[in-house]
């Protein structure tokens, strides 16, 4: 071989060793604009996850807020019925005449007394009563049924 052949040997050597760095350069370069892309995938797919989180923690404190709050109309609509309830039958009970039935060894004054708490006021219950006892206000029998005055 002659000084030539060694000179574009040596030459061509080089070139190939050249377009190998160039080649391996190329590589490196592109191995690293891959892994900044998969660091860049990365990091958006953990932001979705923690909005996703958020999301879901936001609609699970909505959630226990609108059904705190529906259980409390729920109890304030209980307590509105009861009261409702309550008063319904207050004036049931008050519209409802007062009784009372005759047992053995009673009489009108007797009867007055205990229920009215005045034996002088025999005569109103008589009166609410005549039709049912009659003309003789001494004559009651037990089990009658008397009315009594408000």
């Amino acid at each position: 071989m002659g000084l030539v052949d060694k000179i574009f040997g040596k030459k061509k050597e080089e070139e190939e060793k050249a377009k190998q760095a160039e080649e391996a350069a190329r590589k490196a370069a592109a191995e690293e604009a891959a892994r900044k892309r998969r660091e860049e995938l990365a990091e958006k797919q953990r932001m979705i996850e923690e909005a996703q989180k958020r999301a879901e923690e936001e609609m699970a404190k909505r959630k226990a807020e609108l059904e705190a709050k529906a259980r409390e109309e729920e109890e304030q609509m209980r307590k509105r019925g009861e009261a409702m309830a309550a008063a319904m039958r207050a004036s049931v009970e008050q519209a409802k005449p007062k009784t009372y039935v005759v047992k053995p060894g009673d009489s009108l004054s007797k009867i007055a007394k205990e229920q009215l708490g005045d034996a002088k006021r025999w005569p109103e219950i008589y009166e609410l009563n005549k039709a049912l006892i009659g003309d003789n206000p001494n004559l009651i029998h037990p089990g009658q049924e008397l009315r009594l005055p408000e």
